[in-house]
């Protein structure tokens, strides 16, 4: 069951006022970590905390944060060094954390008005960076929802899940090189397509774009080469979560996927929020699953839940457009096979998980067509246009 302690108080307040608005996304109870940089200024590690981020290095250099003793861990460009600490130290870091940034908990922080006017910036006035140096990256195929859109799309809607997907959760090695922050920008893919009444394919630029809405999962344990994890170390070796926007080219991916899956459509970009929200402070939303039918191999079976109840949604705003229209509303709640299951699998057989691995959730849709988390689903491979508010539509990108 959820494991809460002081941290997850709702009742906590910040003497941070911002943090204490109604519906801000960073109040005390989150603290999320990523990496900044202030103009002419070096990468480092930083908490956000209301409407402003929280240099962790300035913290380090004033001994009122020190992780790894002696050892600085903030004062650079990615959480990999902090992540290696362990799920001891994660856990005491946000306590520490906690505690200086709560109304009524240490005031070294508050009451040093030199030490605030170095540690605390505004969030529009910083530049947020890539958190993490990814290792490796898998994207996986858990939503039952969408593989059984996506099966009944390109073949038998009466057996739309193939044999394996119920037992195994599903994926493959995508391309950590191009991992990038939100934000960055994206060239349009060129690849080989096959247009539906031509008798070879064509060099073209990607005509059918698409985003995938996904939650990333960041492996904070590694495990040696030939070891295995149990789910209660895979649950433990998950340092926090990101939203992950893995874009796909359909058309490139239609032509190449068979026999062994997508490759180019899948390798030109991931966009991953600044932001890690740790697993310690998604606790009060860990959340029971769909119910798997047949049940998995004990090696894959949870005791505990291990889903998450996080909201989702997805808007476009067309260059020009006064403003976004909501094209989707799902949950994170409603994957199949959840990210620990996912790490174990990754394991099994042996694979070497490092700091700093991404592991993907695969599309999240939900049940019903308002929930479906890509464009694919939504238009239904482009036969229905979707309207937007502001005028037009759109198939794809």
């Amino acid at each position: 069951m959820p494991k809460l302690n002081a941290t997850h108080d709702p009742k906590l307040k910040s003497w941070i006022d911002t943090a204490n608005t109604a519906g801000c996304n960073f109040p005390v109870q989150n603290l999320p970590f990523g990496v900044f940089s202030t103009k002419g200024g070096d990468k480092r590690v930083g908490v956000a905390i209301g409407d402003q981020v929280l240099d962790l290095a300035a913290l380090e250099a004033a001994a009122l944060l020190r992780p790894a003793g002696e050892e600085r861990v903030f004062a650079v460009s990615s959480l990999n060094a902090f992540m290696a600490l362990g799920p001891p130290i994660w856990r005491s870091t946000r306590a520490r954390l906690s505690h200086l940034l709560a109304d009524g908990g240490d005031r070294a922080l508050r009451d040093d008005a030199s030490l605030r006017a170095r540690a605390l910036l505004q969030l529009s006035e910083v530049s947020l960076h890539l958190p993490i140096e990814v290792q490796g990256y898998t994207d996986f195929y858990a939503s039952k929802e969408h593989a059984t859109n996506v099966g009944s799309m390109f073949r038998d809607p009466a057996n739309a899940l193939l044999p394996n997907w119920l037992h195994i959760p599903i994926g493959y090695n995508g391309r950590a090189s191009t991992v990038v922050v939100s934000g960055t920008p994206i060239r349009r893919p060129l690849g080989q397509i096959k247009p539906p009444n031509a008798d070879a394919p064509i060099f073209s630029a990607c005509r059918k774009l698409d985003f995938e809405l996904e939650m990333g999962a960041i492996v904070g344990c590694p495990n040696a080469m030939g070891e295995t994890l149990t789910v209660e170390q895979a649950r433990e070796a998950l340092f926090g979560y990101v939203l992950l926007n893995d874009w796909s080219a359909r058309d490139i991916q239609a032509w190449e996927y068979v026999p062994l899956g997508p490759f180019q459509a899948k390798v030109f970009a991931t966009s991953i929020s600044p932001w890690i929200v740790t697993a310690e402070a998604l606790e009060p939303f860990r959340d029971v699953g769909p119910t798997q039918e047949p049940a998995p191999l004990t090696y894959l079976q949870q005791r505990e839940p291990s889903n998450y109840d996080v909201n989702l949604e997805v808007a476009i705003a067309p260059d020009g457009a006064s403003h976004a229209t909501t094209i989707c509303r799902t949950n994170f709640r409603h994957m199949y096979w959840s990210s620990v299951q996912q790490l174990v699998h990754h394991a099994i057989g042996g694979c070497a998980m490092q700091v700093g691995d991404l592991l993907g959730s695969g599309t999240i849709s939900g049940p019903d067509k308002g929930s479906f988390g890509s464009l694919l689903e939504l238009t239904w491979n482009g036969a229905n246009a979707l309207a937007l508010d502001t005028g037009g539509e759109r198939r794809f990108i």
